[in-house]
């Protein structure tokens, strides 16, 4: 029996490639975690989706940050998340996706597992939102079943004003008369499978759109990344297969120890991306 997900959720994610929405944080949980993500900002020189602010903090805050590393454990997460994957499970990577206020960041049609260079295709991507995400402010549309599309041909770099750094999107046509809008409330999460196609449009309302997306694998998937040994934090179960290098979980915010964790993290995570990017070269 699932942990968390009812068996008709479970086959509708087998159907779909998506879920959503998915009970986690309380809406005070929420307002919590965003005032603690605002602080951070603050330590950090400013908003995460400023031009002056250093990008590498809007990736893998979960290896240099206390409570975001309590949110990818968290256990209303994980156990949806085992109900799809397994027991045994890795956070691969963390990406905080903020829309400021009537902006124009978009995220064009995409398959995650484009990049990434994860095998075989079982991937989850769990995204939580700390404020409520609406069709106003640019939540996620996902196209049912694509994710049984298998790969599709990307470029990097197409996307100007992009919301996903890479700014990629598939380059082939889309039908997207089927695509399903995911709202989601302060609290609550969605999840999508690496290979189904969603989107996100502009912000128009006057609020700022908050997400932290969290990739999850089992143990037992392998990076196809020839140079290096990627990194990956085990957070339920047991990895006795070593196919990453395994993390260390931040004892407080910003302390020394999780800082050098976290520039190790994110410097082994960004060569590892660039190597899948340069390959389709």
């Amino acid at each position: 029996m699932p942990r968390k997900l009812s068996e008709a959720q479970v086959e509708g994610y087998a159907r779909d490639g998506f879920l959503s929405p998915v009970a986690a944080l309380t809406g005070d949980e929420a307002a919590q975690c965003r005032r603690k993500l605002e602080a951070f900002e603050r330590a950090v020189g400013g908003p995460l989706t400023s031009d002056t602010t250093d990008a590498r903090y809007r990736s893998r805050t979960h290896v240099l940050l206390a409570w975001v590393h309590a949110l990818v454990r968290h256990p209303a997460i994980l156990d949806a998340v085992e109900d799809l994957i397994g027991p045994d499970i890795l956070v691969y990577t963390s990406t905080w996706f903020i829309k400021e206020p009537a902006s124009t960041a978009i995220a064009a049609w995409h398959q995650d597992a484009t990049y990434f260079g994860l095998r075989p295709y079982v991937h989850v991507t769990a995204w939580l939102a700390l404020t409520d995400a609406t069709a106003e402010n640019g939540c996620m549309e996902f196209l049912p079943g694509s994710h049984a599309r298998g790969q599709l041909p990307h470029r990097a770099g197409v996307v100007p004003g992009s919301v996903n750094r890479a700014g990629q999107a598939i380059t082939v046509d889309v039908d997207d008369a089927p695509a399903v809008c995911a709202p989601l409330r302060a609290g609550e999460f969605s999840l999508h499978h690496t290979l189904c196609l969603h989107r996100s449009p502009p912000n128009r309302s006057s609020g700022r759109r908050i997400g932290l997306a969290i990739s999850y694998v089992p143990t037992h998937v392998q990076h196809l990344g020839v140079k290096h040994k990627t990194p990956a934090m085990l957070v339920r179960g047991v990895d006795t297969l070593g196919h990453f290098d395994l993390e260390p979980a931040p004892a407080a915010d910003l302390d020394e120890t999780a800082r050098a964790a976290y520039t190790r993290s994110y410097d082994g995570y960004r060569a590892a991306y660039a190597e899948q990017v340069a390959s389709e070269h």
